[in-house]
């Protein structure tokens, strides 16, 4: 799916690009293409290209424990990377482990808070492009400041400008 987000691709060149046969490929495609992520948008030659039905997937999943010990795993990893990217960009981060614990925190409570709108807009079966989309999550961050601010406070407390 990463691939085809940069440009559509045939089965040879999925198989090329990811040094995988032939035929594992084309069997993906069509799981993908019958799920409708993927769809044939042309033919060159004798041969297929596929593209993704869509720039970006929101997926939704019936909660149950596994996928909160996933969320919780992918959070932490989140919360690394945030941290990763402040400290290249040359932020200075006073206590690390306080800071990105306290972002994980802070991710998970604005992801939970988050739902219920998020819920609402993937029911009424609205397509957001990808700018849509960040403008709507920065929204929802900002309707939750007020419940975050002393998350925000110590946050920044943590991290030197």
């Amino acid at each position: 799916m990463k691939l085809l987000r940069q440009r559509p691709m045939s089965v040879n060149e999925l198989s090329d690009a990811l040094g995988k046969d032939r035929t594992t490929i084309y069997r993906h495609i069509k799981v993908l293409e019958k799920a409708g992520l993927v769809e044939e948008v042309d033919e060159v030659g004798n041969e297929k290209i596929y593209s993704r039905t869509a720039r970006m997937f929101l997926v939704k999943v019936s909660p149950d424990e596994s996928i909160e010990e996933f969320r919780q795993s992918y959070l932490q990893i989140e919360a690394e990377r945030l941290v990763q990217v402040l400290e290249k960009s040359g932020f200075e981060i006073r206590d690390r482990e306080k800071f990105k614990s306290l972002a994980k925190e802070i991710l998970d409570e604005i992801e939970i808070r988050s739902q219920p709108v998020i819920k609402r807009i993937s029911e009424a079966d609205v397509e957001l492009t990808e700018v849509e989309l960040f403008h709507l999550l920065n929204m929802l961050v900002f309707l939750q400041s007020c419940e975050l601010c002393e998350k925000a406070k110590e946050a920044k407390a943590l991290l030197r400008f």
